[in-house]
């Protein structure tokens, strides 16, 4: 029946940019309270994941950089600022870098310090990829689930985003950033594929100088044991894997964590090895797929990343608003696609919304929105939509 509730969803007329406007007020003002409310909740006796970070920089403002990895030395430093609760620091080390200022600070303040600044990176970069697009962009759910865990989520995103954003026009600038992906290189898993198929060859080469130069650089800096300390802490970082729970588990967004629940260890890593070698052609076929667009071969790529990584939370998931960004815009641009408008909303909303409800579910079904999200954007591709080049063209 035309005009029916069917109608309503499919073509989602009602959905204007007036309306978007004042929806992202309404979230925003929504989403101030619960950031307050995390805040009170990252005070408390058991505190947060920020703790990891705050310890590494006051260790190295101590004048002893290799103790970020000391697990003793955690455990002191943060439960003598009055948690119960500590965490253990396993990012590489140039993300000591990003952490130290804000070691200089008391925990309540430094987790505002925190959020606010990585916020504000995170938000510059993507509001200058979609500008238009601000209002989606500002109050994106899953950049604000990043903003409550005050977590690296807004670090890793704006270095994604950028770097996407940046591939066609300015490739040295961007492989610079996806290269600084080396704080948490699990994120970059499809990056060099995808630049070498695309035939992105300076970006590729300012990728690796980067990555590279990060490392010699915090090896310069902080010394040998803190590298030495930074391998030891592969050990932490396994042994919470192995002693990770259902309920951990359940707060991962990907396949490999809900099939580790289901179908135990072996079933999981082997389908996580599946999943990454078919993401890996997917991402490599995406150039031809896009005619050599960087911005939507990227954000297929990005889509693709948030399925590949078998070590993925909710609050790493800021990066998507690429994938969810481009395909506004090319329906504003072209015209959005049957369904396409309410599905776009659903995805929106998924990484608060999986997260909030895996725990009642028993099941965390954020794998199947990133499919799904896949899905639109490989099928608003065209090949031959842009003059197309060889698939290891140079650039």
């Amino acid at each position: 029946m035309r005009g029916g509730p069917i109608d309503f969803l499919r073509e989602a007329e009602w959905l204007n940019g007036g309306r978007v406007r004042g929806y992202a007020v309404l979230i925003g003002l929504a989403s101030l309270a619960l950031l307050v409310a995390s805040w009170f909740q990252a005070q408390g006796p058991q505190g947060s994941d920020f703790l990891a970070f705050w310890g590494a920089a006051k260790a190295v403002l101590a004048g002893h950089p290799a103790a970020s990895y000391d697990l003793h030395f955690q455990q002191h430093v943060q439960t003598g600022a009055g948690f119960t609760g500590w965490y253990a620091f396993v990012n590489p080390p140039p993300f000591l870098f990003v952490a130290t200022p804000f070691g200089a600070l008391p925990v309540p303040l430094a987790w505002i310090a925190w959020v606010a600044v990585t916020y504000g990176v995170w938000a510059w970069v993507s509001l200058r990829a979609f500008p238009r697009l601000w209002p989606l962009v500002l109050v994106f759910p899953g950049a604000l689930i990043a903003a409550g865990h005050a977590q690296n989520g807004f670090v890793t995103g704006a270095l994604l985003v950028g770097g996407v954003a940046l591939l066609d026009r300015r490739p040295l600038a961007s492989g610079a950033l996806l290269g600084a992906l080396i704080v948490k290189p699990h994120l970059a898993l499809l990056v060099p594929f995808w630049l070498a198929a695309g035939g992105r060859w300076r970006a590729f080469a300012a990728a690796a100088a980067s990555a590279a130069g990060l490392l010699a650089l915090s090896w310069a800096v902080f010394g040998g044991a803190t590298m030495a300390g930074y391998v030891s802490s592969f050990q932490a970082s396994a042994a919470i894997i192995r002693g990770g729970n259902s309920v951990f588990f359940l707060k991962m967004a990907t396949l490999y964590s809900q099939l580790r629940i289901y179908g135990g260890e072996t079933v999981a890593t082997a389908a996580a090895a599946a999943l990454v070698l078919a993401m890996i052609a997917l991402v490599m076929l995406s150039w031809r797929r896009f005619g050599q667009d960087g911005m939507a071969s990227g954000a297929a790529m990005l889509a693709a990343t948030a399925l590949a990584s078998p070590y993925l939370f909710s609050y790493d998931l800021p990066f998507l608003i690429v994938p969810l960004a481009w395909l506004v815009r090319e329906g504003l641009a072209r015209g959005f696609r049957p369904w396409e408008k309410a599905l776009l909303v659903v995805l929106w909303f998924a990484p608060y919304a999986t997260r909030a409800a895996a725990l009642p579910l028993r099941i965390d079904l954020m794998p199947l929105a990133s499919a799904l999200l896949l899905w639109l954007v490989w099928t608003r591709g065209a090949a031959g939509a842009a003059p197309e080049k060889p698939a290891f063209a140079t650039r």
